[in-house]
């Protein structure tokens, strides 16, 4: 999971700060990965299992294909909602290219690209599943699947709840790290 993650992730931000910095890259990219957004896991999972057979690549790159796409729209979404009038104090203070999306864009996009980690964390738990349910030999989506052709409920029920304990605990990591990285942030913390 942590792989297909970190893979598609990785992808999904560098991607999300190109597309959303630059128009022509946008016209470019943005409506092919629309496009690839739109195919659901489980028709890719078929397709995965008879190019890379039952085994870790596919399960890698499944799960890094769900990792993408949320980190990728709220990367992109997070720099297009950047006030025009920050990159316009940028220019007039002569800030160079490099100068400005380290001390303007990544500190304004942070909130965003924290969500589409979050968001990107979920869904690979999902695409965790979806590869160990439809091809695979062993982990928690297999042995549910070994016990739904027994019948064994109580077996399906222990691999629910890991995988929520799982998904909670890394979810909390995350928001951890988003705290402690935008601690600076001066933001409505609710009542």
């Amino acid at each position: 999971m942590l792989s297909g993650f970190g893979l598609g992730a990785s992808c999904g931000f560098a991607f999300g700060l190109a597309v959303g910095l630059s128009r022509y890259v946008e016209r470019s990219l943005d409506p092919t990965i629309q496009m690839i957004r739109m195919v659901p896991h489980l028709a890719l999972t078929t397709l995965f299992v008879l190019w890379f057979g039952i085994g870790e690549t596919a399960k890698v790159l499944l799960i890094a294909k769900g990792a993408f796409f949320p980190l990728y729209i709220n990367t992109y979404l997070a720099i297009r909602n950047v006030d025009g009038k920050y990159f316009e104090v940028a220019r007039v203070l002569g800030f160079s290219g490099k100068k400005r999306l380290y001390r303007l864009v990544v500190p304004a996009i942070m909130p965003g690209v924290f969500l589409g980690i979050r968001l990107s964390v979920a869904v690979s738990w999902l695409g965790l599943v979806v590869a160990e349910i439809m091809g695979s030999t062993s982990g928690i989506g297999y042995m549910m699947m070994d016990a739904r052709a027994m019948s064994m409920t109580a077996t399906v029920f222990v691999g629910i709840f890991l995988f929520a304990i799982l998904g909670k605990t890394s979810d909390s990591l995350v928001l951890a790290l988003e705290r402690r990285v935008l601690r600076w942030r001066d933001s409505f913390g609710g009542r």
